[in-house]
């Protein structure tokens, strides 16, 4: 048994984890009766984005945002290497068209379908149980404030980006999702996994771990045994691992919150950590990367 504390907004409360001896899967012994207090108004994927409302700003995401989903633009590529878009990248490597039927569990306020988008993506449908109201923006995108098990209908796409891990049911989701996909249709899982070197190396300080909002931190074992007993098929695994595994764990060690004043992410100037170190993270997470040992993955399954 692992023990970890709630170290995102610092309130430091202890939560006992279970560790499968079989496939190294971990989850929380006990999910808290409400949950949904874990999750203020602050937490990150509720918030709108809105740094991009000067003009200028929002045409230079568009033209990165462009390219990472085409790859096409040399201004889009200039802006991509000095602020990738990890995420709009990784779910265009999968075979992703305008008009495919995309569902986006867990998605916060959005962000990712308003991007796509922008891009000529027309259907499009993002659901989050945590979400105080539904969301209806100007162009008719719509963010329901609903479960998986609540939607009827069928998609071509049904994807998790960081989403998976904060379900209770990794089993009866995947099932749902067998529900919703026609034979053929992807699913795409976008995880941290305990099968890599920062679970090692930094144990229950791991940032990832994010307790107790992740119930499920999975392996590549356990990924292949969900998959294989509903009906789906492991297509392809990409690593994304980013500088995060280490200066955040490198904090959680040092006591200090992600959502502290100290914290690299509030007030980078504040923190610990010299540009010389976190540019020797960004050369670690890539390595680990090729190694196949980063914290972080995408699995594209497709329904058998």
């Amino acid at each position: 048994m692992h023990t970890a504390k709630e170290m995102m907004f610092g309130w430091r409360k202890e939560f006992a984890y279970l560790e499968c001896g079989r496939c190294r899967c971990l989850q929380i012994a006990e999910i808290p009766s409400d949950l949904s207090s874990y999750y203020p108004e602050e937490y990150y994927s509720f918030a709108r984005d809105l740094r991009w409302r000067n003009v200028v700003l929002a045409r230079l995401r568009l033209l990165r945002n462009h390219f990472s989903i085409t790859g096409k633009g040399l201004l889009g590529r200039l802006l991509f290497a000095v602020s990738p878009d990890l995420i709009l990248q990784l779910i265009c490597q999968s075979p992703l068209t305008p008009g495919m039927r995309i569902l986006d569990v867990g998605c916060g306020a959005g962000h990712i379908l308003c991007s796509l988008l922008k891009e000529g993506f027309t259907g499009l449908l993002g659901i989050d149980p945590y979400l105080k109201e539904e969301i209806v923006y100007p162009s008719g995108l719509r963010i329901l404030n609903k479960r998986l098990d609540e939607l009827d209908g069928k998609f071509d796409v049904v994807m998790f980006n960081h989403a998976f891990e904060h379900l209770p049911d990794p089993k009866a989701t995947l099932l749902e999702c067998h529900r919703l996909l026609p034979s053929g249709g992807l699913c795409l899982l976008r995880i941290p996994t305990v099968s890599s070197y920062a679970w090692k190396h930094y144990g229950v300080n791991w940032v990832q771990l994010d307790a107790p909002r992740h119930l499920f931190l999975h392996s590549m074992e356990s990924i292949d045994v969900l998959a294989s007993e509903t009906g789906f098929r492991i297509v392809k695994v990409i690593y994304d691992s980013t500088a995060f595994q280490f200066w955040g764990s490198e904090q959680y060690a040092r006591d200090i919150p992600l959502n502290s004043p100290d914290s690299y992410s509030v007030h980078r100037s504040n923190s610990t950590f010299t540009v010389s170190a976190i540019r020797e993270y960004k050369k670690k997470a890539k390595e680990l990367n090729v190694q196949r040992e980063g914290d972080q993955a995408a699995f594209l399954l497709r329904r058998v």
